[in-house]
């Protein structure tokens, strides 16, 4: 297996290859592991019974999925990352704004998927708890070092793996017995079923800045439904199995979230332990290897704004270690508390992403309908110019505007008491753009079209 040669370059259609079904693989597979199951199992620490705390995650997850899929159809198209297309909305310099959230967000994930697989690691081989973070830190690193095709290879095999386990712990989880009530429809309360919907609706979401890395060398022809299809499907089949499976072990096992790797690999008895502790490390392994390689892209992307960098090894493992070092840093810190910084990490980062998916999916199939010129968005001085203040004044809006309705255990909004504790930032952060951008960019691309070419300015 060779070392992917390319870093956030376009991909010409001599190199496009692989099959659009293997999009499945590559999303149900990153959704089948053990945080997966912990943000299931949140539904209940929010209050919901079982009942509710399904419909949430169902109808969460059905609608970010949507958002996600569409991100996901840019890639073949366009041949290139997610975010350097960000470029065309924000300018080649302004893009560093979502970038850096994004950042962030890869760096928190892997940490969080580091702290949960090191605890399974460490239970089933009597490991100190920071030597297996170590351990898994390492196993993601090579994965996303060798890059796009290990990742398409390795999750391919992982698919079958995952649902022949996952079967037969489903199962044993559903034998488990429940409280009275459980699966009762009527103690319904409106606040921590919106706070679900909106947390498993941000688990989509938050796949946005990176879905379609894993689609940029399928061939360009390749069908825009046929990508939404096996992404969507994959995306939301293999996260509603996981989450509704944490939720039904949140209510059968006390205290199941302090250890949920250990809660998940007792189901199926002692004999099978070792079994299900392998994969849950490899599971959590694999997505890191996404999660590291995202990271790498974005920092990659903000590195070039500055500095042209050259495509070698050497720079690809100076760049990725270092952000290996930082993840890992965070995950020995961070292990001691790690469900209310997980909780908090997804509910900040998903109001500043909430923002940055409507303007992108806005620009690209309603202002430029898949139209763009990748050259451009490598180029200071190109017709997507340095900034574009109508798409960041849009974004720095929508997410002040988002303020007064969050209702989070680090802030809660001055209007959320008069909405009963009901969290609306979200629908927020997603709707404000479509005023804020589409309607000012329209008009300022009919100004343009409507100049002659020398009198034409940059956004």
């Amino acid at each position: 297996m060779k070392i992917e040669n390319h870093f956030i370059d376009f991909i010409p259609e001599s190199e496009r290859h692989g099959s659009v079904k293997n999009l499945f693989s590559v999303w149900f597979s990153a959704n089948m592991h053990i945080l997966t199951i912990v943000t299931g199992a949140l539904a209940i620490v929010f209050g919901l019974n079982l009942f509710w705390a399904v419909v949430s995650i169902l109808l969460g997850n059905l609608i970010g999925a949507i958002f996600m899929a569409t991100h996901s159809v840019q890639g073949p198209n366009l041949g290139i990352p997610q975010m350097i297309q960000s470029r065309a909305q924000f300018g080649v310099i302004g893009a560093i704004i979502p970038l850096v959230i994004v950042v962030v967000m890869y760096i928190g994930f892997f940490a969080s998927n580091a702290v949960v697989s090191a605890q399974a690691l460490s239970s089933a081989s009597s490991l100190p708890i920071n030597v297996a973070i170590i351990f898994i830190c390492t196993t993601g690193f090579i994965i996303a070092f060798y890059g796009y095709d290990l990742i398409h290879k390795v999750v391919k095999y992982l698919t079958f793996a995952f649902i022949i386990v996952f079967f037969f712990v489903t199962i044993a989880a559903f034998r488990l017995e429940l409280p009275v009530g459980s699966w009762s429809p009527g103690n319904f309360q409106i606040a921590p079923f919106l706070l679900g919907v909106s947390v498993f609706a941000a688990w989509q979401l938050l796949y946005a800045p990176y879905v379609a890395d894993y689609s940029r060398y399928l061939p360009s022809k390749t069908a825009a439904s046929k990508t939404f299809f096996y992404s969507y499907t994959g995306t939301v089949i293999g996260t509603v199995w996981m989450m509704v499976l944490g939720a039904v072990l949140a209510t059968a096992i006390p205290n199941f979230l302090d250890n949920p790797g250990e809660g998940v690999a007792l189901l199926l008895g002692p004999v099978f332990v070792p079994i299900i502790y392998a994969i849950i490390i490899v599971g959590l392994a694999c997505i890191n290897g996404l999660n590291l390689y995202g990271a790498f892209m974005s920092i990659t992307t903000i590195i070039e704004t500055a500095i042209k960098l050259k495509g070698t090894i050497q720079t690809r493992f100076t760049i990725m270690f270092s952000c290996l070092i930082i993840c890992g840093a965070l995950a020995i810190w961070g292990n001691g508390d790690f469900l209310n910084n997980f909780t908090n990490l997804i509910l900040f980062l998903s109001y500043f992403m909430f923002p940055w998916t409507t303007i992108n999916l806005i620009d690209y199939y309603f202002l430029k309908k898949g139209n763009y010129d990748v050259k451009a968005l490598f180029d200071l001085n190109g017709k997507y110019g340095k900034f574009n203040w109508i798409a960041i004044g849009s974004y720095i809006i929508a997410i002040l505007a988002e303020i007064p309705f969050i209702n989070s255990s680090f802030y809660v909004g001055p209007f959320v008491d008069k909405l009963d504790g009901i969290d609306f930032a979200w629908i927020i952060g997603l709707f404000v753009p479509v005023i804020l951008y589409y309607y000012p960019m329209k008009k300022f691309k009919s100004s343009i079209n409507s100049l002659s070419p020398s009198k034409q300015v940059k956004i």
